[in-house]
């Protein structure tokens, strides 16, 4: 009899342990399809590990904001983290590249670009104590106008909405005023004459009801950013070998799942615009011409920041972009 609870006293203590790791994880993002990707992620997850590893999910930055996700990541306060990579480009310019304009503006392009990249991108995070698990795309990014666009030109002096140092800097060469504001305050930022006009996503758009203060998007392609899904590197070495082979396997799914999501979002989103009455005319080949320039000269400023590594990058990129 002593023997038999013996063994059920070491099965319970088991089952508990393994029940016992649980990880939190944070995004600064509402429901969009970068969540609802992370949402299958963790389900899947928890099913490969049979729910020996579960996952808390704060998202709409209610547990922390985008600036303190990647510090919270690091330092164990979160297991998990989800960011824009183009937001900490002030620590390393390889985590602004895919936000350069028209170096890489279609999805072959983008792909492209992530293959040649991600080894520098993972490098600099394991570095720092980060595990990177996955990259997705958002979709093309466009201009938000209350009224038609017909060249850059009828940009220069308003007052632009920049999320980063990219951003900010194209606005200044267009001939606008960039103003950093973040997607949570965009609606407010238009209705109180803070920003006029802004570029990002049909996806962002949707998400903030860009029709309550715009009229037009250009969809230009420009640039596809990556949100970044990464781990604290201690926790995922503390896990035994099988979860973390599950947690692998589950973010290299979640990376192919992203891709088909951001694609049909690409299509989705855009005709969302256009069902709340925006206009989505084609933007003419003198915004093209002009931002296309634009684009060369951040490219030739980012490999200056970038240095030799950077310059390796780009070289190998432009061998394999179509």
């Amino acid at each position: 009899m002593r023997w038999i609870l013996g063994w059920a006293l070491l099965l319970a203590l088991g089952g508990a342990a393994q029940a016992q790791t649980r990880w939190v994880m944070a995004t600064p993002y509402a429901e969009n399809f970068h969540t609802l990707n992370i949402r299958e992620f963790i389900a899947d997850l928890e099913r490969s590990t049979n729910g020996g590893l579960a996952v808390q999910l704060h998202a709409n930055a209610s547990l922390l904001p985008m600036g303190q996700i990647k510090r919270g990541v690091q330092t164990g306060q979160v297991q998990l983290g989800e960011v824009l990579l183009s937001a900490y480009a002030n620590e390393d310019p390889f985590f602004e590249v895919d936000g350069v304009p028209f170096l890489a503006w279609t999805w072959p392009q983008a792909e492209a670009l992530n293959v040649a990249t991600e080894p520098y991108i993972r490098a600099r995070l394991e570095r720092q104590g980060l595990t990177l698990l996955y990259m997705v795309h958002w979709d093309a990014q466009g201009f938000y106008s209350k009224a038609e666009l017909k060249s850059l030109a009828d940009l220069r002096g308003t007052r632009f909405r920049a999320y980063n140092n990219v951003t900010a800097r194209m606005a200044e060469l267009m001939g606008a005023t960039p103003v950093t504001v973040q997607a949570a305050e965009v609606s407010q930022a238009f209705a109180t004459n803070v920003i006029q006009s802004m570029f990002t996503s049909a996806q962002t758009g949707v998400n903030v009801t860009a029709w309550d203060f715009t009229r037009y998007w250009y969809n230009v392609g420009g640039m596809r950013t990556r949100n970044a899904v990464f781990a604290n590197s201690r926790a995922v070495a503390a896990l035994d070998a099988p979860s973390r082979a599950a947690l692998m396997a589950a973010a290299a799914r979640a990376a192919d799942r992203g891709k088909q999501m951001a694609k049909s979002a690409e299509v989705a989103m855009a005709e969302r615009l256009r069902t709340q009455g925006m206009l989505l005319p084609s933007p003419s080949e003198e915004m093209m011409t002009a931002l296309k320039a634009i684009g060369e000269t951040q490219t030739a400023e980012w490999v200056q920041r970038a240095g030799p590594e950077g310059a390796e990058m780009l070289a190998r990129y432009r061998a394999a972009s179509p």
